[in-house]
């Protein structure tokens, strides 16, 4: 008799813990949505020069730097958005000892906040120089203040939802039980680009007429909110 008493009171004692952890309050999920189309700001262009021979002549790959450096500077690119991505053994003497033909090259990053300087960039750039151009990848300098700004608008989304629906059932939005967002945006890829018809040093630059595509931010904020009593 003992033994059962104790299983009885041991199993009431297992119950009231299982009661104590499941979550008896009324609530209701809902899930908020914030979008907003923004056109880059800031786009990172690879620009790869090559050395060539003309008959016996070389254009050199320091030459060809040169004029980028120069060209850069007079586009009013900063330093800091100027920079040398990758080295194709242009200083590999053994390389040259070997092959006196070896044609080396070079990468550049630019950063650029205006891409109309792209095409006064290559217009002052030997064209035979520039092996190819692509755009590595695309930003907005205002990314974080509109992300927040975004993150906001869905949860007040959310709980807007919520009071409407609960509102229909003579209910009201009680405390956020729990908050999770979700990042949906998309960044466009980057892509191949052409030099403009202004590759003589002698013509004027046209504006760049290169397409770029808006990034489209979305945020999804997913919300339990108690139901008040």
């Amino acid at each position: 008799m003992k033994k059962l008493l104790i299983i009885v009171a041991l199993g009431l004692c297992s119950y009231g813990a299982f009661a104590q952890n499941v979550d008896l309050r009324r609530k209701i999920e809902v899930t908020g949505i914030a979008e907003k189309e923004v056109t880059p700001d800031i786009i990172n262009v690879t620009i790869s020069l090559q050395e060539y021979l003309d008959g016996k002549k070389k254009t050199t790959i320091n030459q060809l730097e040169n004029q980028l450096e120069s060209a850069v500077k007079s586009a009013g690119i900063a330093k800091e958005d100027f920079t040398i991505s990758n080295v194709s053994a242009w200083n590999n003497t053994l390389q040259k000892k070997k092959n006196p033909d070896f044609l080396a090259s070079k990468q550049y990053s630019i950063r650029f906040h205006d891409l109309n300087k792209f095409n006064a960039i290559l217009s002052q750039v030997d064209p035979k120089g520039i092996q190819s151009t692509y755009v590595e990848s695309y930003d907005y300098s205002k990314m974080p203040q509109l992300k927040q700004e975004l993150k906001i608008q869905a949860l007040l989304a959310a709980k807007e939802k919520a009071t409407y629906l609960l509102n229909s059932i003579n209910e009201k939005v009680g405390r956020p039980i729990d908050i999770t967002e979700n990042d949906n945006s998309s960044f466009p890829s980057p892509r191949p680009m052409y030099m403009a018809k202004a590759v003589n040093l002698n013509a004027a630059p046209d504006d760049s007429d290169i397409d770029i595509k808006p990034i489209k931010l979305s945020f999804q904020v997913q919300a339990i909110f108690e139901i008040a009593q």
